[in-house]
């Protein structure tokens, strides 16, 4: 007995002055084969979480050689979680997801999930919108309300063998012009004019100061500007996607990092 407690006493000391190890890297893989959204999410992470977005590592599904699930869901959620779940069972690894699309008030929330084919073609970005436009073409500006929206869904595998799962939705209001307008992004976003309107005071503003002016319903849209007409950093500040992903941070502290 008297052995004993020297020798815990030194363990005990021992381990005290051991340095504490780093926190082994959190996997969390994007499920798309679009390598650009990861920029936004790091970004978004790092402004949120400081110091502790570190501890990712985030990786998309494509670099992982990982298939394109069937997305055969009706909403936005749906297809959302539908490639979440397949990224989580497949790998064993926290996956996160979005499904966006294009919802025109007067046309009874069309293109919706369909918004990257509507014109048959899965990502004509051209063709879709030379389609959208000749079915608004006689709708009158005071009708050319729409929105984006963006779900994203977050899917953490169990212990147990289940899943946690989280969705939170981004929603950017605007209207549609009658011809396109602007030279950045994609998709609609030459027809789009958020309700949102950056402030521009100079040529060049760090993205922590940007400033927006809610602009009114019978404000000319000509005299607006598009997404297309926005730099990136002014885009994403009220992107459907952008507000999406600040939505999910907190949800990502809390099953990942606690």
């Amino acid at each position: 007995m008297t052995n004993t407690t020297p020798a815990s006493s030194t363990a005990t000391s021992a381990a005290a002055s051991a340095p504490a190890s780093n926190p082994a890297p959190i996997r969390l893989i994007v499920a798309t084969h679009n390598e650009g959204k990861l920029t936004e999410i790091r970004a978004v992470l790092a402004q949120r979480l400081g110091d502790e977005a570190s501890r990712f590592d985030i990786v998309t599904a494509g670099s992982l050689g990982l298939p394109d699930p069937v997305e055969d869901g009706v909403s936005f959620e749906e297809n959302a979680l539908i490639k979440a779940r397949d990224v989580a069972r497949r790998t064993g690894s926290p996956a996160l997801a979005d499904d966006s699309g294009l919802i025109v008030d007067v046309m009874g929330g069309a293109p919706g999930i369909l918004s990257a084919r509507w014109a048959g073609k899965h990502g004509d970005d051209a063709a879709n919108n030379r389609l959208l436009l000749a079915q608004m073409e006689d709708i009158p500006d005071a009708h050319r309300g729409a929105r984006f929206v963006c779900c994203m869904a977050l899917v953490v595998p169990l212990a147990d063998g289940g899943f946690e799962e989280r969705t939170v939705q981004g929603v950017m209001p605007g209207r549609l012009l009658h011809a396109p307008h602007g030279t950045n992004g994609f998709g609609y976003d030459p027809l789009f004019v958020p309700n949102e309107q950056p402030i521009r005071g100079a040529e060049s503003v760090e993205p922590g100061a940007l400033e927006f002016t809610e602009v009114a319903d019978d404000e000319p849209a000509e005299q607006l500007l598009t997404s297309a007409d926005m730099t990136p950093a002014e885009k994403n500040a009220i992107s459907h996607r952008g507000r999406a992903i600040r939505a999910m941070v907190p949800i990502i502290e809390d099953l990942l990092l606690h």
